[in-house]
């Protein structure tokens, strides 16, 4: 072959060689851009709508807040993502993520090459070549990938999906979702979330040295995870730094010291359990989510249960909130994703006062009870119990558990059943100190919880009906039983001011005067019933009607109660807003009637509030989670009595704080406001009420055990004015305490200067 033949082979090599190239290159481009406009076009893949992408179907939690903006906590299901706009995250989180994630975010198009080449070349040794918009759309519409192939799968459908969301959305709101998206462990879903789980802070409060661990775990948060491996998030924050310093966002000098810094956390678990007002936040739920009440629903021994969730269906637009509204597309509100913002009445200082004071007098109180029942055989139950007695409440309470239920449901017999709650196993208890381990039979476990006494306090303003503090109950996470609303105990002598009420509506006066005497009066059934009473005073002499009330006389209310038809009084109390069974019989006017702790605190706002009582209001405004305004509230009224009769009953209830069974407000908790109030204790104990209303705020407090058989078995630490009465006072000393709140001890009761309560009996 000649060198001319062998130059033209070569040439016509390159020729072919450059041929084929060039071809190949053209249909790997043609078939690039096909499987582009494919994944565009929705061929391959899955490619989201313009509309869903113009509006991601993001899933937030609802948020709850104070009246003076103090998040209370949300509700959830999955993720408890809560949105904040861009406005209102740090700018330290902004540079830090850009810095780290992707420094040319505010140059590209969604898909950075240079960073993609960069890593394509060493494997990504030196960084990911994705995008901040590439880890959105990831966030957004990519599912757990299941395999290395899969995940590789994934990446060009993200490709395009980021570069429609950088058409459609600016580069800030892309940083705002991607943010909101982002799962930081521990339910801490989102930057918000984030924030007051990891520091106990807002976005916008974030320190440099706290965004910068933030940012750091976004890289790979399990690894990173500042509670498990600190060191490695130390170690990651730093990077983090330096990034920031060498993009220009920070000082050489700013990043040195930041970086001399430890790794401080404020750790605060997500737990619905936790947290403020939790007893309150698990009642709105309830409220919220409720449904069209149906009486085949309700079981025979809750038949009476029913038309009062009915009126509450067609009169509280609250109720059933979720459930009778509709977003514009037509379905119903779901509390969990929607990202609902609910503005409560609550207010965060007070509500903390209220579960301050719950907890120091229950602990107290608890120590009493234990010292009492110390070594006693039928403790936790009071001493004139039988034995049969305690079993039957023992076998009761057995069948009532889940454990009993799953035994039930798998086979076992009553003997197996009854033997496997009778063997020890190991277990945590509850204990004020905390949760103990020890070994204990599920029976003996149960009798353990029935040791701790249970409580129910609220304090609402009686002219807004605002509610400012609401405790169900002396420790959310091991007693849920709301006994604020839910639960519903006699309430004793606090009766008694409706049947004075009645009396002084009828045209009696405080200053008329009754021979206090045994009396006798006649039931339904033609039978004599005549009252205990413990008062021991003026017997055989004649005391004021005021004397009556102040001392909560057993037997002068009996003289009332003749005077009056049990009916009449049903009829009153009804206006009061007492719902539950009221058995029209004489000795109703002492309280044998199960009624709540709302219950009571609604009805007693009559008296400060001239006559007028005000429902409680429990929220004020939803909002939807763009901040659209989607209802408010505003509190319902009714007219129960005349100003003079509640004058009336303001100057007789003073007296009961000042001078009789309420006195210790004064004496040993130091409250000078002006205050009504009453004290009610129930047979053998049972039940502690204390009642109480200054001119801005109505309080109630129940205390008891869960049982009606567990209780002191003496007096002094069992009536209400010593288990009930500390809560309210302690509550109000601290309220008033604290200057920020606007409540005053100088405040006046509206009552005219005119008003003469002695003005009937001249």
């Amino acid at each position: 072959m000649t060198k001319k033949q062998d130059k033209n082979m070569k040439s016509n090599f390159r020729k072919r060689f450059l041929q084929v190239f060039w071809g190949l290159f053209a249909a790997g481009l043609v078939a690039v851009v096909l499987v582009f406009a494919g994944i565009a076009w929705g061929w391959f893949g899955y490619m989201p709508p313009i509309a869903e992408l113009q509006n991601p179907k993001n899933k937030y939690a609802t948020e709850v807040f104070s009246s003076d903006m103090v998040s209370l906590g949300s509700y959830y299901k999955k993720e408890n993502r809560v949105g904040v706009q861009y406005a209102d995250i740090s700018p330290y989180m902004i540079n830090a993520l850009v810095a780290t994630e992707d420094a040319r975010f505010y140059s590209h198009s969604g898909i950075d090459a240079k960073a993609f080449i960069r890593a394509l070349l060493t494997l990504g040794k030196k960084g990911g070549g994705s995008t901040i918009t590439q880890q959105l759309s990831k966030q957004l519409y990519s599912p757990t990938a299941g395999s290395t192939i899969e995940r590789l799968m994934q990446k060009p459908n993200e490709w395009v999906i980021a570069a429609q969301l950088e058409q459609l959305y600016s580069k800030d709101e892309i940083i705002t979702m991607y943010l909101n998206q982002f799962d930081f462990l521990y339910n801490a879903v989102g930057i918000k979330s984030a924030a007051k789980v990891y520091f106990n802070t807002t976005p916008a409060n974030l320190k440099l040295e706290q965004a910068a661990m933030l940012v750091g775990m976004c890289k790979n948060p399990s690894y990173y995870n500042p509670r498990r491996h600190p060191e490695r998030a130390l170690n990651r924050r730093n990077t983090v730094l330096n990034q920031m310093e060498k993009y220009g966002y920070i000082t050489e000098a700013e990043c040195d010291s930041v970086k001399a810094l430890p790794l401080e956390l404020q750790y605060r678990s997500v737990d619905h359990k936790q947290g403020l007002a939790p007893y309150f936040r698990e009642y709105l739920r309830g409220v919220l989510t409720a449904k069209e009440p149906r009486e085949s629903d309700y079981p025979e021994w809750n038949k009476a249960q029913y038309p009062i969730d009915k009126e509450q269906w067609d009169t509280n637009p609250l109720y059933g909130f979720c459930n009778k509204n509709r977003k514009p597309d037509g379905s119903k509100y779901d509390l969990y994703n929607d990202g609902l913002k609910i503005y409560t009445t609550i207010d965060s200082r007070m509500q903390e006062y209220a579960e301050e004071a719950v907890s120091e007098h229950m602990q107290e109180l608890q120590k009493s009870f234990f010292r009492e029942k110390q070594n006693k055989s039928y403790a936790p139950f009071a001493k004139i119990l039988t034995q049969e007695e305690i079993d039957g409440i023992m076998k009761r309470s057995m069948r009532q558990t889940e454990r009993y239920r799953l035994l039930k449901k798998a086979g076992k017999t009553q003997k197996e059943i009854e033997e496997i709650f009778n063997t020890p196993i190991e277990m945590q208890v509850f204990t004020y100190d905390g949760l103990k381990d020890t070994t204990l039979s599920p029976m003996d476990s149960i009798r353990w919880q029935k040791y701790f006494l249970r409580c129910g306090f609220m304090s609402m303003d009686p002219h807004s009906g605002h509610v400012k503090a609401y405790v169900g109950g002396p420790d959310f996470s091991n007693f849920q039983y709301d006994m604020v609303n839910m639960g519903k105990r006699q309430v004793g002598s606090t009766v008694k001011p409706y049947l004075y009420t009645l009396a002084m509506s009828e045209g009696m006066w405080p200053c008329d005067k009754v021979l206090k005497q045994k009396i006798t009066l006649k039931d339904a059934n033609g039978n004599d019933w005549s009252p205990r009473n413990a008062n021991k005073q003026h017997i055989g002499d004649s005391v004021t009607l005021q004397w009556g009330l102040q001392n909560s006389d057993n037997w002068i209310s009996a003289y009332l109660m003749s005077q009056f038809t049990p009916e009449q009084l049903v009829r009153l109390m009804r206006s009061f807003g007492i719902e539950g069974q009221l058995d029209p019989v004489v000795s109703l006017c002492l309280g044998p009637c199960e009624v709540s702790v709302r219950e009571m605190v609604d009805a007693y706002t009559t008296f400060p509030n001239k006559g007028i009582r005000v429902e409680p209001l429990y929220v004020t405004r939803i909002e939807d989670a763009n901040g659209n305004l989607l209802a408010t509230f505003s509190p319902k009224t009714h007219e129960v009595i005349d100003e003079t009769t509640s004058y009336k009953m303001i100057y007789m209830m003073r007296s009961v704080i000042d001078h009789g069974t309420g006195v210790r407000v004064r004496y040993k908790y130091k409250v000078n406001a002006p205050m009504g109030g009453k004290t009610g204790t129930t047979n053998n104990n049972s039940d502690g009420w204390f009642m109480c209303y200054t001119p801005s705020l109505v309080s109630g407090c129940w205390v008891g055990g869960e049982d009606r058989a567990v209780h002191f078995d003496r007096m002094a630490e069992g009536q209400g004015a010593s288990m009930a009465l500390p809560i309210a006072a302690k509550y109000l000393r601290k309220v008033f305490d604290d200057p920020s709140l606007g409540y005053s001890e100088q405040e006046q009761f509206d009552v005219p200067e005119e008003f003469d309560p002695n003005a009937g009996c001249r």
